[in-house]
Parts: structure tokens; sequence; C-alpha cells
């Protein structure tokens, strides 16, 4: 089977990033699937995480991004020459390659997609919930714009989502939605951590919808009873990356920055514990990698995905959304209770191998093969 996957880019040390690449390192080898990657704005820089050799890439060399040179007039009359061009590239590599398969994974590429891609059946690979603009401070414009993405999303023959829970908003836009969890890139090492460090972890981007600061608060009261543990915060690309880079330093809490990094697995087995503060979350990634390598988890319960994941009690906790003074009585139960951290953390390892490759992926291929067929019955 011949697969094209279409991507702005595959360029920084992300989620995203990472689990697009280990799926198609999967389907290369495991399914022995010809896999193309078509990125729109890669340019110059290296591809994050290693692609399989068989694996071909080819970048469009779009540039999306030069809209944000030019204001008002000027920059709609550069987005849509920047669209024009894409779509006339993509739909140059699509009639090259002739896939069998199309699969998207970021809904703002959908409509261009969705324009040339003709009879090739479309799978939309959904990484972000559906109702985003709901949760975050979008201004009415903006709103309006994830409205259309969606729209636009739910042209493809097929909309996959990450948890039931945003499975049924999506359904409001398109006419089959399927849920098939991340393949998660779990800890493979033979190591975990003991727990007995004292070292809590952030994992994520500088933006919104992680909440940087309602981390930075429940920390503070974790710090005033617990002053000799520490919290390391991996952050990197967002829309809030300088700013947080400047307060976290100047917390006196006990609160570390850190650039993000391809071996958090390693920072992973340095710590006791991983907290996650999003006010929404489409699945949660970092939870099942950081249970894999033997950590208890603390999340709020945002839609949709913390709620998937722990099974409160069990193997992490789950907060009332915003509870921040719950959550961090939570985080000091952890740290108070040793035999609790293990506990949890073997807990959290068996539950985590959920989302190991050969259970997730064979899910996709056979996805592949009825969206194939489906189309090859409608001609």
């Amino acid at each position: 089977m011949r697969l094209l996957y279409v991507v702005e880019a595959l360029a920084v040390y992300g989620g995203l990033e990472r689990i697009i690449i280990d799926k198609i390192n999967w389907l290369s080898v495991q399914h022995g699937c010809e896999v193309h990657v078509v990125t729109s704005d890669q340019g110059n820089h290296p591809v994050s995480f290693p692609l399989n050799p068989g694996v071909f890439h080819d970048d469009l060399d779009t540039r999306f991004f030069d809209q944000y040179k030019y204001s008002g007039i000027r920059r709609f009359l550069c987005i849509h020459r920047l669209h024009q061009l894409y779509r006339s590239r993509l739909k140059a590599k699509i009639k090259e390659v002739s896939p069998d398969v199309v699969i998207c994974s970021q809904k703002q590429l959908m409509h261009d997609v969705y324009k040339v891609c003709d009879n090739i059946p479309l799978v939309f690979e959904c990484h972000s919930a559906c109702l985003s603009a709901k949760f975050e401070d979008f201004s009415f414009g903006q709103k309006l714009l994830n409205t259309k993405y969606n729209r636009d999303a739910g042209k493809a023959d097929v909309v996959v989502a990450l948890t039931n829970g945003d499975a049924s908003e999506w359904r409001k836009f398109a006419h089959r939605v399927e849920v098939i969890p991340n393949m998660v890139h779990l800890n493979d090492t033979g190591r975990y951590s003991s727990c007995q460090s004292k070292k809590a972890i952030f994992v994520g981007r500088y933006s919104t919808q992680k909440d940087i600061g309602s981390l930075i608060r429940i920390w503070q009261l974790v710090y005033q009873r617990h002053p000799e543990w520490e919290l390391h915060v991996y952050g990197g690309y967002g829309n809030q990356p300088d700013k947080w880079q400047e307060i976290i330093p100047q917390t006196n809490a006990n609160v570390f920055a850190h650039e993000a990094t391809s071996q958090i697995n390693e920072k992973y087995l340095e710590s006791s514990m991983l907290l996650l503060t999003s006010v929404h979350e489409p699945f949660g990634l970092v939870l099942p990698e950081a249970m894999s390598c033997g950590l208890p988890v603390v999340s709020f319960d945002c839609p949709y995905g913390p709620a998937d994941i722990i099974s409160d009690g069990e193997d992490g906790f789950l907060v009332k959304d915003r509870d921040i003074k719950v959550f961090a009585d939570r985080v000091c139960q952890l740290i108070e209770n040793e035999e609790l951290r293990v506990r949890m953390g073997k807990a959290g390892f068996l539950s985590s191998q959920r989302y190991r490759a050969d259970r997730i992926m064979p899910q996709w291929f056979e996805l592949f093969k009825q969206v194939v067929h489906s189309k090859d019955c409608r001609l």
C-alpha cells in the first residue's frame, strides 16, 4: 500500500512530530507500506526524529510563515498566493506518487488537501481538540476560523479522533469518525524510575493550552510544604516561550526551565512523578510516556484525554479541572508516601502498554484497507 502523509513540518522536538514519525516508520517497516511524507514549511531544518531510510520525504517549500512579514491587505494577498502555490505543488506531488490513501494531520491544511485529492481516499488524523477554541482565549475571529477548519476536516472520508470525548464533537462535522488512540513512544530501555529522587517533571509547550501559570501556582503551594523538592519544566515552542522562560527562574520555588529534548525518557527516569495542567488535551501523550518509565502522574481532568488514560487512585490522580489546591494536595500526598509513588508507578507501567505500537498500528492499517475498498466500491 502506498501512503502519502501531509504535514506542515517535522522540525521540532514535539509530541506531534514524534508520534507521526513513529507511525510512519512502523507502517514502512512492519507493514511494508511505501510511505511518502510531504511538508510545506520544513525548509532547511532537519527532521526532528529519525525517519526510516525507506520513507520518502519531500518539502514543497511553500513557506506559509512568510505571511507574517506583512499586515492588512498585503498579508491577505500573500496568504492567497501561498495557498495557490501549495495546491499546485501538492497536486503535482500527488499525481507523481499516486497514493492509495492521503493522510493529513493538521486541519489548517485540509481545505487545500481536499481540493487536490480528487478520488483518492482522504483521512484526517486529528491531533488537536475539535473544540480547542472553546477552551482557550481565542478571539471571535479565531473561533470562526476554527469552525471553518473543523468543517474542512469533516469533508475527509474518515476523521480519526484520539478519544471518545473528542470523537463525539467531531461527529457534528464529519459523516464518519473513528477512535484510534495514539501509539506512544514507550520506554523500552528495561530501566524504570525508582521514584526516589525529589524531582517532579512537566513536559509541554509554552502555550496557553498547557497553562503553565497554574503549574507554577500549584508548585508554589507544594514548595511551602516540601522545599527540598524540585520541579523541572521541559518546554519549547508555543505561543508564550519568552514569557515563561523569563518568569520561571524568578519563582524562587525550585522550578527549573529546560529546553525540549529528544531524550525525554532519560528525564522521566530521573524523576518521581509527572504533572499535567493542560486546559484541554486531545490525548495527553506525555502521560503514557511517563507512565511507561514507572512514574505516577497527576493531571487535571480536562477535556478529553487524561480521563481515558489515568485510572484515578490507581496509576495516578485525576483532579477536578482547575482546582489548584486539590492538585497541590495530591502532589504532596505522593511526596509524603513513597510506597504509594512506587505502587502507582508500577501500575502506570502496566497501563501504558495499551498504547504499544503492535496494539495500535494494526488498527490504522485495517482502516486504510477499509477506506480504499470503500472508495473502490463507489467508483
